[in-house]
């Protein structure tokens, strides 16, 4: 079966569907909208317009070194050389970086043609799923482990990135490769890690349980928002509906969780691993749950550039189909591999 494409019409109109996303949401019934193929072809093409990368190059140097992340300031560093080679700041820089210990806290993987995939370690511990302030399905408040260490994406998965590994770039907004992908359905992801896994060997790339997600994304906070309770700081952490501009955004541009990962508010959506139970949590394993055994729907976790704060907060969740692809919908990934 063709994958499902939403679609309506024009951007604006998918800004309204994303609030009224919202409402299904707060009550509890989100159902998947259809339109064909075909009418999908209709949709506008965005325009791509030069974009000077250099502040947002300097401003990932910048964050790589203050979490002490090596790798990423390394391979940074030469991406701002390319764009500034006489600029004075870069002995500085050098300085800084060589300075930075050894760490088994971040993992890079060559992807080829100078396109790298970036992970954060996320070690065990225990945390608080779900909200008293969300909707039924975000119910009840409970306690869970995540026992086992695993990495996970800094970044939502680029368009450099899942073209490095596909060869094929399905984003409907095009314009600079750092966006993340999206357009992507669940089935879409699978196929994804297939061929990162054979590309990779010996490794397990795969999507993060829904447990693993909120985990990481709460990064030890017990507030709405891994930052707080506080929505007008959201756009500093965030590509919501107050910022988003009817568009998606470079990966790595606002600020990040105290973990180290970025967008896990806002942008695009997030597919889990796990199929989706709106009672789940009233009989969810204490240790590592894995989300039901079967069902025809997928979890999204983060929220998306065209949703209000409330929608991407921590505990929020959406579904969909394993075909069900959106110009709001991309993915994170994972990957487990021995830990010190």
């Amino acid at each position: 079966m063709n994958d499902q494409i939403l679609n309506n019409g024009t951007v604006r109109l998918r800004l309204f569907f994303g609030i009224a996303i919202l409402i299904l949401m707060q009550s509890g019934n989100i159902a998947n909208a259809q339109d064909s193929p075909t009418n999908a072809q209709e949709s506008p093409t965005p325009t791509s317009t030069p974009v000077d990368k250099t502040p947002y190059v300097l401003f990932r140097l910048e964050s790589a070194i203050s979490i002490g992340d090596k790798s990423a300031a390394e391979n940074t560093l030469a991406e701002l050389e390319k764009l500034i080679p006489a600029d004075s700041r870069l002995a500085g820089f050098r300085q800084k970086i060589a300075a930075i210990p050894a760490s088994d806290k971040f993992l890079a993987f060559d992807l080829g043609g100078g396109v790298k995939m970036e992970f954060v370690l996320i070690r065990p511990g225990s945390f608080m799923m779900g909200s008293d302030k969300g909707s039924p399905e975000e119910k009840p408040v409970h306690k869970l482990a995540i026992t086992k260490p695993f990495f996970l994406g800094k970044h939502e998965v680029t368009q450099a990135q899942y073209q490095a590994v596909m060869g094929a770039n399905p984003a409907h907004f095009k314009g600079d490769d750092t966006l993340p992908v999206e357009m992507i359905s669940w089935n879409n992801c699978q196929e994804f890690l297939k061929k990162l896994n054979e590309k990779i060997p010996g490794k397990e790339f795969r999507l993060p349980t829904e447990a693993q997600w909120e985990y990481a994304c709460r990064a030890g906070s017990t507030t709405d928002f891994f930052f707080g309770d506080d929505e007008s700081l959201v756009d500093q952490y965030a590509w919501n509906y107050n910022n988003g501009e009817e568009k998606t955004h470079l990966v790595g541009v606002k600020k990040p969780n105290a973990w180290g990962l970025y967008d896990m508010h806002g942008n695009v959506w997030e597919w889990c691993q796990d199929f989706y139970g709106g009672k789940y949590y009233e009989t969810s394993p204490a240790e590592d749950p894995k989300g039901p055994q079967t069902g025809p729907l997928h979890v999204l976790r983060g929220g998306s550039w065209d949703l209000v704060p409330k929608a991407c907060r921590s505990f929020c969740r959406y579904k969909g189909d394993s075909s069900f692809r959106h110009v709001f919908i991309g993915l994170r990934i994972c990957c487990s591999l021995p830990v010190k």
